[in-house]
């Protein structure tokens, strides 16, 4: 009787495992199948005259780094909202420097601006006493495309924060692998954890990993944006080494993939680059290459006129922006030609946006 028992506990346990992997796979196959539908356009609020409520006013904007071309990108959306509404824009040079968060800090209020955007993972916590400052003088502080919508808090330091849905993209990752491989993952997620987005990204991947994956195996490797390259390569290159059944390389930033690519091929691995962004000379490697595979993107000239919607409302007082609505769009080597021959950080997801928002704000 005990052995019999044993047998049924045996297959029933069997049975329903690979019930749960099944679901897990079934689950991954239908939120990429979501996220390969071209982006459409929701608003974020209610219509408003924009040109009306922001004259006389002005906004600043200081991005995390103006090295990393993701942060060129969205303020180039944002100036292009702010020519079309018609105010004064003016985007400060970073170089992933403290002290030159601070000079910008210092410059707006000196020179009258309104609202300083800290755009792009710039961590207010950095400069928290010259915020509070500027705030003392009546100029609102804001972030854009920094804290994730559903499991970070912005500081209460802040007047306002347009937050992205990190979480879905680390998912999106993460079920990618799943589907892919059939749930047999082995991947190691790789990030720079002083950057704000990293953790909501990074534990997003492995969560994901752990509820529709069980058997999944996945390692993270710390990698500070100054050590990226010197430590990507050697760090990405021992790990293959020493475990040849990797099949994935997730970085949560895809810029990383330059340092990544050439430790695969040094380890004669097989594994496969997914990551995130949409950054164009990663888009070009997917189109001319085989590494990368995936990669989640969102319109960077989007994110820029969702971040100077939010600012917008905040200062004509027409209510608080939580959340961007940017949709995330994957990109494979089927659609990757949609990105233009250079890739660019806007082309390939439709343009709903520019008559979205132009219809929201009253200019047309």
């Amino acid at each position: 009787m005990k052995t019999v028992l044993g047998g049924c506990a045996g297959a029933l346990l069997i049975a329903l495992t690979g019930t749960a992997h099944a679901d897990g796979v079934a689950a991954a196959k239908a939120l990429v199948e979501k996220y390969s539908k071209l982006p459409t356009f929701e608003a974020p609020g209610d219509a408003f005259d924009a040109k009306a409520c922001m004259q006389g006013k002005k906004i600043f904007v200081i991005p995390l780094t103006n090295a990393n071309p993701f942060n060129v990108a969205i303020s180039g959306g944002m100036e292009q909202a702010a020519k079309m509404v018609g105010f004064p824009l003016k985007s400060w040079e970073t170089q992933l420097s403290p002290d030159q968060w601070t000079q910008g800090i210092n410059k707006a209020v000196q020179e009258g601006y309104n609202l300083i955007d800290l755009q792009g993972g710039l961590p207010p916590e950095f400069i928290a006493p010259q915020i509070a400052e500027a705030r003392g003088k009546g100029v609102k502080v804001t972030t854009t495309h920094d804290y994730d919508a559903t499991t970070q808090k912005a500081p209460d330091f802040l007047d306002g924060s347009a937050n992205s849905d990190y979480v879905t993209v680390g998912n999106v990752i993460a079920a990618w692998t799943i589907a892919k491989t059939g749930g047999k993952v082995n991947a190691i997620v790789l990030g720079p954890d002083e950057i704000t987005p990293t953790t909501p990204l990074k534990n997003a991947i492995m969560d994901y990993l752990k509820a529709n994956c069980p058997d999944c195996k996945v390692k993270y490797i710390n990698t500070p944006v100054t050590e990226w390259a010197t430590k990507i390569q050697p760090a990405v290159q021992s790990a293959l080494l020493a475990d040849p059944t990797i099949n994935y390389v997730l970085p949560v930033y895809d810029s990383m993939s330059q340092f990544i690519a050439p430790a695969i091929q040094g380890a004669g691995s097989k594994a496969k680059i997914v990551s995130y962004n949409g950054t164009p000379f990663v888009l070009d490697m997917m189109r001319d290459g085989d590494l990368v595979e995936m990669n989640v993107g969102e319109s960077l000239g989007w994110v820029g006129m969702a971040g100077i919607d939010a600012d917008m409302r905040l200062l004509c007082g027409k209510g608080t922006v939580t959340k961007l609505n940017t949709p995330a769009y994957i990109f494979t080597k089927e659609n990757v030609a949609t990105a233009g021959k250079p890739a660019t950080f806007n082309d390939g997801y439709g343009d709903a946006h520019v008559a979205g928002f132009k219809k929201l704000w009253g200019l047309q």
